[in-house]
């Protein structure tokens, strides 16, 4: 691989310069995007075209000098293809057709088929694969089985979770079944797509930060530990995909989710990095975690903080620098391109990991 810092980071091994890539780097801020998007006619044509999702995760890589290409699609995938019937509604974002309203609802629930229902997203990863030619490593992923049932249950975003947080008060038991199929579905889901060719794997639990921590320990940490014990590294070739799990506001269980066997953790910029080395003690890599907001600032301001991230961190390997949560579309891509030129920039002069 021409470029390998990314899994040599995850691994904690030495690079020339701290890798980055970002979330949502793939989106609506490059103009690029917008047009391809406009030629799908919607966003889950664009998702469900292996060759147009292709061209979209390519973009950011043909502008920036990213370390690692993520695969372009939705976390919402899995759902769909249990049969909750996702679509999306103008100015109120992704909503399902049948969301869960009863324990038959629950129970009527089934791991899907991954070269069937999902087949676009391991076609669009085998074919994004094919045109890197090992240009970059390709991350897949999935959200988490709280994050996921979250929407399952609520129909789509909430304010609240009121749905779900009553569940899980009055009838846990019921959570737990839908948790459960929904993580067999997870790990299924993340092996396909490291099967189909993604070098290294992502859990997004987007809202395990609106638990509070009794619930988070009962409804998203013991799913997150299930996916890392038991979702398949390798196929005993020696190549090996690292599994990183992001949480918003997971800054409180660092050391419980170190202790789970994923290779790394991603962290949002509501902690230090320096607090997350000492209490993750070494075990993970970090993945971190600039607030996005910064992006807005001037190129000054954003290598200004750049350099204090990498500072934050200090020397020694196990650090990809990515923001704390995802790229906003009215974001300016020359302040992406500021950010990315100053992490190789720094950290190769100032802080070689």
């Amino acid at each position: 691989m021409r470029n390998d810092r990314f899994l040599k980071a995850l691994a904690r091994q030495p690079v020339d310069a701290t890798p980055v890539w970002l979330m949502r780097q793939a989106g609506r801020y490059l103009p690029e995007y917008r047009a391809t998007r406009a030629r799908a006619g919607s966003f889950l044509a664009l998702a469900k075209t292996p060759e147009l999702a292709c061209e979209v995760t390519l973009q950011p890589l043909d502008r920036f000098p990213l370390d690692a290409a993520i695969l372009f699609s939705d976390i919402l995938t899995v759902p769909d293809a249990m049969g909750l019937g996702l679509y999306f509604a103008d100015g109120e974002g992704p909503r399902f057709e049948h969301p869960i309203r009863t324990l038959a609802d629950i129970d009527r629930l089934a791991v899907p088929d991954m070269e069937t229902e999902l087949r676009y997203v391991m076609d669009a990863v085998r074919l994004i694969r094919r045109e890197l030619a090992d240009r970059v490593p390709l991350i897949g992923f999935s959200g988490s089985p709280w994050t996921l049932a979250c929407y399952m249950i609520e129909g789509g975003g909430s304010e609240n979770f009121a749905r779900i947080k009553a569940l899980a008060h009055d009838q846990p038991d019921a959570l737990h079944r839908l948790l459960a199929v929904v993580t067999d579905a997870v790990i299924a889901y993340l092996d396909a797509q490291r099967r189909a060719g993604a070098q290294a794997l992502q859990v997004f639990d987007t809202w395990g930060g609106v638990l509070s921590p009794h619930l988070y320990r009962r409804f998203s940490l013991p799913y997150l530990a299930r996916i890392a014990a038991e979702l398949p590294r390798s196929d005993g070739d020696g190549e090996r995909a690292p599994l990183i799990l992001f949480g918003k506001g997971n800054g409180p269980y660092l050391e419980e989710l170190a202790a789970t066997g994923a290779e790394a953790l991603g962290v949002d910029w509501t902690i230090g990095l320096d607090q997350a080395r000492t209490r993750t003690g070494g075990r993970v890599a970090l993945q971190g975690n600039l607030d996005p907001a910064t992006l807005y600032a001037s190129p000054t301001a954003i290598r200004a903080e750049v350099a204090r991230v990498l500072a934050e961190f200090g020397p020694g390997p196990g650090h990809v620098f990515n923001l704390g949560h995802g790229l906003a579309p009215d974001m300016h891509p020359e302040h992406v391109a500021a950010l990315v030129d100053a992490v190789h920039q720094a950290s190769a002069t100032g802080h070689p990991g």
